[in-house]
């Protein structure tokens, strides 16, 4: 899901030359409808990108739209993290990183988290807490 913003059209420009499918939307403009359309690419695809912070943040606090297309699309999360030994950064909310030219980007995935075990709230908020927990360390390095 990328912001329906101007800047969310140069990174959905650059998602759709890579192969992606970009979904427009976020928990602020148009969240709903663009959740429905991500689970049903999921779905499709069986595989999806999702950052986890809110438009409005703060940045790497993970919010409940990711555990909800999770939850609904029967899939698992795979923490993914990014970074690189020099970078550009905006001095936007989410301090969005740009790579410089020939710097060394890193890839980092975490293990699965599989959340099909409890629908209720308070499984929903344990799977948030368990995300978030593993989500922090690689939003600090």
């Amino acid at each position: 899901m990328i912001s329906q913003s101007k800047d969310g059209n140069i990174i959905a420009g650059i998602a759709k030359k890579s192969g992606w499918n970009p979904v427009r939307g976020s928990s602020s403009h148009n969240g709903r409808p663009a959740l429905r359309e991500m689970e049903s690419q999921l779905k499709r695809y069986r595989f999806a990108a999702h950052i986890v912070d809110g438009p409005t943040g703060p940045a790497g606090i993970i919010k409940a739209g990711v555990i909800s297309l999770a939850r609904s699309s029967e899939a698992v999360i795979v923490p993914f993290y990014t970074s690189s030994d020099r970078a550009w950064y905006f001095h936007s909310w989410d301090r969005f990183m740009l790579p410089k030219p020939f710097a060394k980007v890193y890839l980092r995935f975490d293990d699965m988290l599989d959340l099909s075990s409890g629908k209720s709230d308070e499984a929903f908020e344990n799977h948030q807490a368990e995300l978030q927990r593993i989500m922090l360390p690689g939003l600090i390095c």
